[in-house]
């Protein structure tokens, strides 16, 4: 069953309105018709499970069928401060963060990043991230889409995830997998946790005591064996889902 997603004042008491890209989506790529059904949420943990009842040219109503709680998303809300890599891999790691449960994701503009994006091409970017984004929320039976932040520089997103609970570097110099698996173990369900990646080059070493001195970040290892930037931050959600998964 297909999944839309839609602003709270969008929801009736017995109708959902659907509007924008999803318009066409059902009717001209999905080729849906009246009476099939579709499953709405609007962000919260609600899901509204309707059938189609009205295609007009720029809105399509569905009736609520029935609501129901809907428990898809971690108890912890994570986000991936992923630092600028080449070429599409952002694109496959936003899919993926997505599809394993992340609560937003931050591109980082870090010292070691060879990527570099002026305004006018970041926008763009934001806006195809956001686009994959929420296509794989769909897919996943996500309750909400993930919001793609816009690019910070690396001392922006230090001081923006001095906010969380607590917050993992997997760097390449650290030890100790013993005090990894303790320090990730001991995330309790509800906290916020960050997670920094760096891009192709790895982070500096000022940059890590700069995230330790000002975020509280904890630098873990994730073994021997030296991941991808695509590889390292996908790890370690899945490790956290694993662990937090009710």
């Amino acid at each position: 069953m297909y999944r839309f997603f839609v602003e709270p004042s969008q929801i009736g008491e017995k109708e959902i309105r659907i509007c924008g890209s999803d318009v066409n989506h059902i009717k001209n790529v999905l080729r849906m018709k009246q009476g099939e059904e579709i499953l709405i949420s609007s962000g919260e943990n609600l899901e509204y499970t309707c059938y189609i009842q009205e295609m007009q040219e720029e809105e399509v109503t569905a009736h609520i069928m029935y609501v129901q709680e809907a428990g898809y998303e971690l108890p912890s809300r994570i986000f991936l401060f992923q630092g600028l890599p080449k070429g599409d891999k952002m694109e496959l790691i936003i899919q993926k963060a997505v599809e394993l449960g992340i609560h937003q994701i931050v591109p980082v503009a870090s010292r070691r990043s060879v990527v570099k994006l002026d305004k006018k091409k970041e926008e763009k970017k934001i806006v195809r991230w956001q686009a994959i984004a929420e296509s794989a929320a769909k897919q996943s039976k996500r309750m909400y889409v993930p919001q793609v932040a816009g690019v910070m520089s690396f001392g922006e997103a230090v001081q923006y995830a001095g906010k969380l609970d607590v917050v993992l570097m997997p760097y390449e110099l650290a030890k100790g997998m013993k005090e990894t698996k303790e320090i990730i173990r001991g995330i309790q369900k509800g906290q916020s946790v960050g997670i920094f990646i760096g891009p192709e080059g790895g982070f500096e070493e000022e940059e890590v005591r700069q995230a330790v001195s000002l975020a509280g970040a904890r630098p873990i290892t994730l073994g021997k064996r030296i991941l991808r930037t695509e590889t390292a931050g996908l790890t370690v959600l899945s490790i956290l889902m694993f662990e937090l998964e009710e």
